[in-house]
């Protein structure tokens, strides 16, 4: 389960970025091509968040789907599964634009005993 691995990595990130502050929410873009399963992340991230200033902060996932670019006629195409063909000639000849994403992107951390602000 490589979500364990993904998961200790976000805690260290956000761990560095939170400075001891308390972490309250942690936002991840995850790419659809990372094949990560979103409730073993999210359980992984509570198991390995527990004890830092991450325990109890929400995980936010935001999926981001495949698309490519054909390299014969130049479109760009979302792409669902394999094989991932050009939307417009159907050529296999493309390169990934989107989709491989492993992005923490946003941490909100608590700064008095009444507010939060995003790191």
């Amino acid at each position: 389960m490589h979500e364990l691995a993904i998961a200790d990595a976000v805690v260290g990130i956000v761990s560095r970025h939170a400075a001891g502050r308390r972490v309250v929410a942690v936002d991840v873009q995850v790419g659809h091509l990372r094949q990560v399963v979103p409730d073993a992340l999210s359980f992984a991230f509570g198991l390995v968040a527990e004890g830092t200033c991450a325990e109890g902060a929400e995980l936010r996932l935001e999926a981001v789907p495949a698309a490519t670019r054909c390299r014969a006629c130049g479109t760009e195409t979302e792409q669902a599964g394999w094989p991932m063909g050009c939307g417009a000639c159907g050529a296999f000849d493309a390169e990934v634009v989107r989709g491989e994403e492993l992005l923490v992107t946003g941490v909100e951390v608590e700064t008095t005993e009444r507010g939060t602000v995003a790191a």
